[in-house]
């Protein structure tokens, strides 16, 4: 998933930022309303949930929800805030919030969150992506490769490997180009070397041969990768 994180606040922002990418998330991370509606409103379909916090420069992450409701966008959103009576609450709801995070809080509580809005929010996957003899289980963030007498294994994989994978499971068959796979799995900040989508593709690859899947990503020459699966 790739989630949107606003938050002015540096220490939070980072600590929030490290814990999602230890979870396999792709976190773009600003810390102003603005910049954080511009990203809204280039790729309103980008993200599958926005993590917002209450208070921030420019435009609050209140007036954030409301623009999104107001567009019919039915982003996730989970609003972050120090401000914890009922009223708040209310109001953060009422503003289109699909939940609502009073500081201090642990990031245990707040990964839980994010998958308890996965279990129950449209927008966002299953929590299961089965492909050919592929499982993806977001849950436990793992894959696992079954064989014909469904016996599996789990493929270790880094974070990258994962997402990766993932973005193949979801578009078997298709043709992703470079472009489409750096604007995927790298966040907007990142300045990737102009290398790094083949090189990730051939550690990808390396690591599926372990599991006897090393066929299933195909170079089309010119173009870009396929996913094959029968």
């Amino acid at each position: 998933m790739r989630v949107l994180l606003v938050e002015d606040e540096i220490d939070l922002g980072m600590a929030i930022q490290r814990s999602l990418k230890q979870e396999k998330y792709i976190v773009d991370w600003v810390q102003d309303g603005k910049e954080a509606w511009d990203y809204l409103d280039r790729q309103p379909t980008q993200y599958t949930v926005a993590i917002l916090d209450w208070m921030l420069p420019q435009l609050s992450g209140l007036e954030l929800c409301k623009r999104l409701r107001k567009n019919q966008n039915p982003l996730p959103v989970i609003i972050l805030t120090a401000k914890d009576r009922i009223e708040d609450r209310v109001q953060g709801l009422d503003a289109g919030a699909d939940d609502y995070l009073a500081k201090p809080f642990g990031m245990l509580e707040l990964l839980a969150r994010l998958r308890a809005l996965q279990r129950r929010s449209p927008q966002i996957q299953a929590t299961q992506l089965k492909v050919a003899n592929l499982v993806l289980d977001y849950n436990t963030c793992t894959i696992a490769a079954y064989d014909i007498n469904g016996k599996y294994q789990i493929i270790q994989l880094t974070a990258k490997e994962f997402q990766l994978l993932e973005y193949f499971m979801q578009h078997p068959h298709q043709i992703l180009t470079r472009d489409q796979i750096l604007g995927r799995l790298w966040e907007m900040q990142a300045e990737p070397e102009s290398n790094v989508v083949a090189a990730q593709i051939r550690l990808l690859r390396r690591r599926l041969a372990e599991y006897g899947q090393e066929k299933l990503i195909e170079t089309v020459y010119g173009l870009g990768y396929r996913f094959n699966v029968n």
